[in-house]
């Protein structure tokens, strides 16, 4: 086992050296402690037969010990002054590829296919704040080929993902997890266990993919497409946010008999339907438009 860099005076010898700026467009907060870093890969319950996409490495603190644990390790830094680090810090581990690219503009099932052979991989990731819920969402409807996905991520964020209907936190990131896997927050990791230290607290939590529970719809796509409707105006009733946002090309009469015909109020607003109700709604109203 190599030298771990992902403590506070290694992290900040390897920015140093290499005279990193840190971006806040990027959303760059490193991990500056081991016991953490061993904690997500126990989370993740990762061993040598996994496939690991790391999103986001940084200089590569993670990425060490995902090496040491998996069989291999794909690596995504949109920062191109990451790479030399990222070279420099774990480019000595055969079983790691570093791949300079944005992974919201990455076919990550073509990435999945090309280095794994089409089978099942696991995500893990310390993901910027500022684009969590996309990329979380890009990988759920993408339906990429994963066992679980593992993430550190603002608790604020970790606890919408599990919230239930009818609360505050619950929203179209929520529906979507739920819909796709069971998530469980595995550990809060408070500001100084980050170089720079963000202003709040982070929580890893994992999310493990499954199609046990997973509700049947005639198409995912148009699915996600009425929930994102549903919370586009959190304030006015369902009936009201479908007409407004859907351009779903019928009525509003009609809109309020499919919102009927699933059994909800015509006054109930998008947070309070669950995952089954929005697959039977996102049904009824598909038959309508659709045939």
């Amino acid at each position: 086992m190599n030298e771990r860099i992902s403590t506070p005076l290694k992290t900040k010898e390897i920015i140093e050296k290499n005279k990193f700026s840190f971006k806040k467009n990027f959303g760059q907060n490193f991990l500056v402690d081991s016991n953490i870093i061993d904690n997500i890969i126990k989370a993740a319950d990762i061993d040598k037969d996994d496939f690991i996409l790391e999103i986001g490495p940084g200089i590569g603190s993670l990425t060490q010990a995902l090496a040491e644990n998996a069989k291999k390790v794909a690596a995504v830094e949109i920062d191109r002054n990451l790479i030399p680090i990222l070279e420099e810090t774990v480019g000595g581990y055969e079983n790691v590829e570093i791949i300079n690219k944005d992974i919201l503009k990455l076919d990550i099932n073509a990435l999945v296919c090309e280095k794994n052979g089409g089978m099942p991989i696991k995500v893990v990731a310390n993901l910027p704040y500022y684009i969590t819920t996309p990329i979380i969402m890009e990988i759920l409807e993408k339906n990429v080929n994963a066992k679980s996905i593992t993430v550190m991520v603002q608790k604020e964020v970790a606890e919408r993902m599990q919230a239930e209907a009818g609360t505050k936190d619950y929203g179209a990131l929520t529906v979507a997890v739920k819909f796709y896997s069971d998530a469980k927050i595995d550990f809060i990791v408070p500001p100084n266990c980050f170089m720079p230290r963000p202003n709040v607290d982070s929580a890893v939590i994992t999310l493990n993919i499954s199609e046990k529970n997973r509700p049947q719809t005639i198409d995912e796509t148009f699915f996600f497409r009425v929930v994102k409707c549903a919370f586009g105006q959190r304030r006015k009733t369902l009936i009201n946010t479908l007409y407004n946002t859907g351009n779903f090309g019928i009525s509003k009469n009609e809109i309020q008999n499919a919102v009927e015909a699933a059994g909800l109020s015509a006054k109930v607003r998008g947070e309070a339907l669950s995952t089954e109700d929005f697959a039977r709604l996102s049904d009824i109203l598909y038959k309508k438009i659709y045939g």
